[in-house]
């Protein structure tokens, strides 16, 4: 295939004249913009899409759905990084090309050959010329890129047999800043009557708005393998996912009897913000349930919190760690990593136990109360990662922001991200963190399991 990669399918899964095929791609767009109304003021272009790919008479509609969303970045777009899967060939990771442009009726789009040549340096990234030659889940995306978007290069991979670390691995070298877009392809569920499809597709679609890798199996999607790993560098790089839209063949063209589930969704990074809706009230009160909570002996427990008139961030269900310091040297430190309460009644049990069950410590005196310094992590949910090695694990840290929980069979233990502080380097975090589950400081197997979160800090 050096040269050019002619279009496969043009004429069967969308027209082969340009001006018809444009005139239906432009059709599609309006109708969803019409829909949508996206691209307000204060909705951030997408990083990466997951868009279907069957017969324009089917899928179009929903495809459109999000390629409406780049309609004010396409002067900005130059690279599309584009993967799907091999419905024709077998192979064993992600097939690249030789081709120096992808051909359609609307024009030939230029292949990124630098940026194909650093995927090419990974063990999972291989030249499969014939994965591409007849394969309609890249191809079917390029008319409606070439609408949507000025001049771009591509860089296309199908996708074979992969892991989701493998996957996201790719989609890591190649992510780059606001120039690139991620184009992942792939429709839902195939052939299964119209309601049973809708079950299973809102299931797909409940794992990838949670960004959850391991929520889709064989019947969820064809696109799957690729799906998995945008939607683990998705968590890494923190990205918000929107559902755009989600239909089948059976509400587009077609009997309901046996139908094949399409949907689309918009991954966006996250701009300044404060969703909690927290303000610096929030921080005073969790300070002093905390200390009324010590200040009520060990005898009592912690005290019981009125939720009535708190703000909704205290009222909502959430985790915290509660730290007590004296004269700098800590004195009790407890928390919950699970939440199961209101996050002002977590705060009042985890400041009564730092004081007064923390076995490390004698019960705090109630002549140290006042001198007590008292600082407490509200916890976000924690997030698995996924990593190949312990230097996979190493590099996705981030100093100073995460909090880590490692876990191996009954062994586990947590840091906050305050323990940066004491152990900035990521290898003497991890090593310490495994010292503290009770694992040798070099111990590494395939059985480790790890998850990170944020903290708030109060106090």
């Amino acid at each position: 295939m050096p040269g050019t990669r002619r279009p496969a399918v043009a004429g069967s899964f969308y027209p082969a004249g340009a001006s018809e095929l444009a005139a239906q791609v432009d059709g599609y767009l309006r109708d969803a913009a019409a829909r949508q109304s996206r691209g307000a003021d204060g909705v951030p272009p997408p990083k990466a899409l997951i868009a279907p790919h069957a017969g324009y008479v089917y899928s179009g509609p929903v495809a459109a759905s999000a390629y409406h969303t780049l309609a004010g970045v396409r002067d900005r777009i130059r690279r599309v990084v584009l993967l799907g899967p091999s419905h024709r060939v077998a192979l064993r990771g992600l097939g690249a090309t030789r081709a120096d442009r992808f051909e359609t009726p609307l024009g030939a789009v230029e292949i990124d050959r630098a940026a194909c040549d650093r995927a090419l340096a990974l063990p999972q990234v291989e030249l499969v010329d014939e994965a591409h030659a007849m394969e309609h889940s890249l191809e079917v995306h390029l008319p409606f890129l070439q609408r949507v978007l000025d001049a771009f290069e591509l860089v296309p991979f199908s996708v074979g047999m992969a892991s989701a670390v493998e996957v996201a691995e790719v989609l890591e070298g190649l992510w780059g800043g606001n120039e690139t877009l991620i184009v992942v392809s792939s429709d839902l569920s195939h052939y299964y009557d119209y309601e049973t499809a809708k079950r299973l597709d809102a299931r797909a679609t409940r794992a990838i708005e949670s960004l959850d890798p391991d929520g889709l199996d064989e019947e969820s999607a064809c696109g799957r393998v690729p799906v998995r790993g945008l939607l683990v560098t998705a968590r890494r790089h923190g990205l918000d996912v929107e559902t755009l839209d989600v239909r089948s063949s059976g509400d587009t063209a077609g009997p309901r009897d046996q139908v094949v589930g399409y949907g689309s969704w918009a991954f966006r990074e996250r701009g300044p913000r404060d969703a909690d809706g927290w303000d610096p009230s929030c921080d005073e009160t969790l300070l002093d349930i905390a200390r009324r909570s010590i200040d009520a002996g060990p005898a009592s427990g912690p005290i019981e919190v009125d939720l009535a008139g708190l703000p909704e961030p205290l009222r909502a269900v959430r985790s915290s760690f509660v730290t007590l310091e004296q004269e700098g040297r800590l004195r009790g430190c407890i928390g919950s990593l699970e939440a199961s309460l209101p996050l002002a009644r977590d705060v009042a049990r985890s400041a009564w136990r730092a004081a007064y069950r923390d076995p490390r410590f004698e019960p705090v005196d109630p002549s140290e109360r006042a001198g007590l310094e008292l600082h407490v992590s509200v916890l976000s949910p924690s997030e698995p990662m996924y990593f190949a090695s312990e230097a996979d694990l190493l590099a996705q840290l981030r100093p100073g922001v995460d909090g880590l929980v490692l876990r191996e069979g009954t062994a586990q233990a947590t840091f906050l991200p305050q323990v940066w502080e004491s152990l900035p380097r990521p290898q003497d975090f991890l090593e310490q963190l495994k010292q503290k589950a009770g694992l040798a400081r070099d111990h590494w197997s395939s059985r480790i399991e790890a998850a990170r979160y944020t903290t708030r800090s109060v106090g």
